[in-house]
């Protein structure tokens, strides 16, 4: 693996750093008891900062970032950023319709399946949901 942005080997466990929006204790723990090495933007003690700097953290440690804020990564994304991949999940307003934290977890397992390569490139999760 280069540099840790090499993440398209099936049944290798993604390095992910949680945007504040994400970063729910239960998805934290299943996550990594499914076992993803997993970051927080708290963790990491940028609580606050703008989404270019969390988009260059993740970059930085080689981590793929997971974020509900679709609509300000996918602007960063069209702007040449350099990242290791941005995975989006999209919300519904109608809660039967919304990522659960296992949805979200299969979602990702069904990703690795796929060896998809994630460095640069934006991704809706929920297309990962079969």
């Amino acid at each position: 693996m280069k540099n840790g942005a090499d993440l398209t080997t099936w049944g290798y466990n993604l390095r992910l750093l949680l945007d504040e929006d994400s970063q729910a204790r239960r998805l934290i723990e299943l996550l990594r008891a499914r076992g993803h090495d997993v970051l927080t933007v708290s963790e990491s003690d940028q609580a606050g900062a703008p989404d270019n700097t969390v988009l260059n953290i993740a970059a930085g440690t080689g981590r793929v970032l997971l974020t509900r804020n679709c609509t300000d990564y996918l602007v960063l994304h069209e702007q040449g950023v350099t990242h290791g991949g941005i995975l989006c999940v999209y919300q519904d307003s109608n809660p039967a319709k919304a990522m659960s934290y296992a949805d979200i977890a299969s979602a990702l397992m069904n990703l690795e399946r796929s060896e998809v390569r994630l460095e640069g490139v934006f991704l809706a999760l929920n297309a990962w949901l079969f």
